[in-house]
């Protein structure tokens, strides 16, 4: 794989409430493996040599996991520090090991899609952001995008009901677009809205849902999903 790739999983997992009290949500167990585990193994799998971990909420968790691991890939862990920078901090933060362009990926998903492809279609347009979306309708979580001729309109915070896409959970960003953010704690998807409306995303459908392990449901979805394609 041309691209390294950035992992999100510095969250609080605040819609789980005991399950994460002392473990960080990307190490609880989805038939008995920690899901972290299972989305590395998956990317190195694709390709993957250089991986950017950021981490927050009990860091120092993710950080011994890793060390114990010895997984077949340059994995570097980021550290947001006494205070939780956010999703879009966290990134600024680790923007010193890249380059040029990277994937991004939320460390409490698993994406079962050619990431190459991906990759291809970042690379043969000019804007500097790829999102892929997935048609959603609200079924696995509230639509957050508004898609029209390659074109989207992004808004976590607020949605709008011609909305009927959701940010699928990988992105492909160029390191420049932080270049000139002053702030150090930010949430991503304010800065991807006001990208959006400028219009330097590019959408890109992706037809495969994500099984995700933020919400009880997705935890119960993402076990039955494993277990089905262990057999």
């Amino acid at each position: 794989m041309r691209l390294p790739i950035m992992i999100l999983v510095g969250g609080l997992g605040k819609r789980l409430g005991n399950k994460v009290k002392s473990t960080p949500k990307p190490l609880l167990k989805i038939n008995k493996k920690p899901f972290l585990e299972i989305i590395l193994n998956n990317l190195i799998k694709k390709g993957f040599k250089k991986i950017i971990i950021c981490a927050g909420y009990l860091g120092h968790k993710i950080d011994n996991f890793i060390k114990k691991k010895k997984f077949k890939a340059k994995i570097i862990v980021s550290h947001d520090g006494k205070k939780l920078l956010g999703t879009g901090g966290a990134v600024k933060k680790a923007i010193k090991y890249i380059n040029k362009n990277f994937f991004l990926m939320y460390g409490d998903t698993f994406l079962p899609i050619s990431f190459i492809k991906i990759q291809n279609a970042f690379l043969n347009q000019t804007k500097p952001v790829l999102m892929t979306i997935l048609k959603n309708k609200n079924n696995y979580d509230k639509s957050n995008v508004h898609y029209y001729k390659k074109k989207i309109i992004y808004n976590k915070k607020f949605p709008s009901k011609n909305m009927e896409y959701i940010d699928y959970g990988l992105l492909i960003m160029n390191k420049n677009i932080f270049k000139n953010l002053r702030k150090k704690n930010f949430p991503l998807s304010a800065l991807l809205s006001d990208l959006s409306l400028k219009n330097l995303i590019y959408g890109h459908k992706v037809y495969k849902r994500f099984y995700e392990i933020g919400t009880l449901r997705g935890i119960n979805d993402t076990k039955k999903f494993f277990k089905k394609n262990e057999k």
